[in-house]
């Protein structure tokens, strides 16, 4: 008996007892490969020795001190290295606890820049429909996850969506893709218009949109479109990273492919690569100059920011990642696992698209290829084909909803940063063999 609130109540789940490199083992000796990375957390693989010594080392230092009281060199040194590999402008950093508390300080610091520098006017946060930007009451109000959102609407603030760039299903015949950037661009520009040219705080948007559409990326342009209408209406451009970020995609910000920079960028997950609860929020100068200027403070804070553990976890994660020939892995293992779904599942027909960046992939599944029809979602396909890869002895990240939070089944893969050709191959054989198994 358990007396854990566990996520799902229901079936015993098997226990972790260890993990090394992309496997994780479960107390009855079966070795599953990490081919969702948890949720896009696993980044330089289990086990690190090197993670865990830097560790050991700042604990026999020091394991906590308040940031009302001390900085610590740790905490100093990581947002050192985060900036040097930042796009210029991205000059400062806000250290948190993990992706939702990094949304959550995005969206008040945004706030409170509009009244530092005098527009205290600007209220309203726009994002686009089936986003997710965590779970706590703000980040969840910005995301447009329509299932994780639903009973919990009465209590969220006020926030508005636009269309996502989910080309595959929304991009017109007649439009290319500069045609569908423009007109998705548009959709932004009447929505600031609608709520008043001076109104608006911010657009926020996942460069490659995570688990609820399953990492699809955005058209060639659609970002640098974006950007100018933000600058037109003095809108704060917040990109959230905290799944797509920290070398997932192939570069240590998502957004270095996009040509834009943000004003606020949110990082977490594979920041720390699950060693320790980490995020952080990278802002811009002018951001960080209004609060020098105006009240001297940033009026938020967390217990556990800036943790020295966290941080030296988070630093040792981040050196090892940006070492010579591991973007290189991460974009050549990514190109050889969507081939080999595509070989393995491109004639299935149940299989819609498979796309994504770097090491994160995406299988939508449908009922008819030509239609795009989705499959019932009475049938819980996503559910199937997650008990079926774990019998198999791979972890997957399989959602339903993927259209409008109801229809809709997709399946996410972010192995870690590490993975080799043949672990590569196995997950493709893992996953072919339990989507058949699922839908036949």
């Amino acid at each position: 008996m358990t007396r854990i609130l566990h996520r799902s109540i229901g079936p015993d789940l098997p226990r972790a007892v260890s993990g090394q490199g992309v496997y994780i083992t479960d107390a009855a000796g079966r070795r599953y490969i990490d081919g969702s990375g948890g949720a896009a957390v696993t980044s330089i693989g289990h086990g690190n020795a090197e993670v865990l010594e830097a560790m050991r080392a700042q604990m026999d230092r020091i394991a906590y001190a308040h940031t009302s009281f001390f900085t610590t060199d740790a905490a100093e040194s990581l947002a050192d290295r985060l900036v040097e590999l930042a796009p210029e402008g991205l000059d400062y950093v806000y250290l948190v606890s993990g992706g939702s508390e990094a949304v959550e300080a995005a969206l008040k610091m945004a706030r409170q820049y509009c009244v530092e520098i005098g527009q205290p006017q600007r209220r309203h946060i726009i994002a686009r429909r089936q986003s997710y930007h965590g779970n706590t009451i703000g980040a969840l109000a910005t995301g447009g996850n329509a299932w994780r959102r639903a009973q919990f609407q009465p209590i969220l603030p006020e926030t508005h969506h636009v269309s996502p760039c989910y080309a595959w299903r929304d991009q017109r015949p007649d439009e290319t893709a500069q045609d569908y950037a423009a007109r998705l661009a548009q959709e932004l520009e009447d929505k600031i218009l609608e709520l008043g040219a001076d109104q608006v705080i911010a657009f926020v948007a996942e460069p490659v949109v995570g688990a609820t559409l399953g990492a699809v990326p955005a058209v060639e342009g659609y970002f640098r479109r974006i950007r100018e209408v933000c600058d037109r209406y003095g809108v704060l451009l917040i990109l959230d990273e905290v799944m797509c970020g920290m070398g997932r995609t192939g570069t240590i910000f998502a957004h270095e492919q996009e040509g834009v920079v943000p004003d606020i960028v949110t990082v977490a997950k594979g920041l720390g690569g699950g060693y320790q609860p980490i995020g952080a929020v990278l802002l811009s100068a002018k951001i960080y100059d209004a609060f020098r200027d105006g009240s001297g403070l940033f009026q938020h804070g967390h217990t556990y920011i800036g943790h020295p553990v966290a941080a030296a976890a988070a630093g040792k994660v981040v050196e090892i990642m940006t070492r010579p020939g591991m973007m290189d892995n991460v974009q050549a293992m990514g190109l050889r696992l969507r081939e080999g779904l595509k070989a393995a599942l491109g004639e299935h027909p149940n299989i819609g698209d498979i796309r994504g960046r770097g090491l994160f992939c995406g299988v939508e599944l449908v009922a008819d290829r030509d239609s795009k029809q989705p499959l019932d979602p009475g049938l819980k396909t996503h559910a199937k084909i997650k008990r079926e890869a774990m019998a198999r002895g791979l972890m997957c990240y399989p959602m339903g909803g993927t259209i409008d939070g109801i229809r809709g089944d997709h399946v996410l893969l972010a192995p870690p940063y590490i993975i080799q050709p043949d672990e590569v191959d196995q997950i493709v054989d893992r996953l072919a063999a339990a989507i058949r198994a699922a839908v036949g």
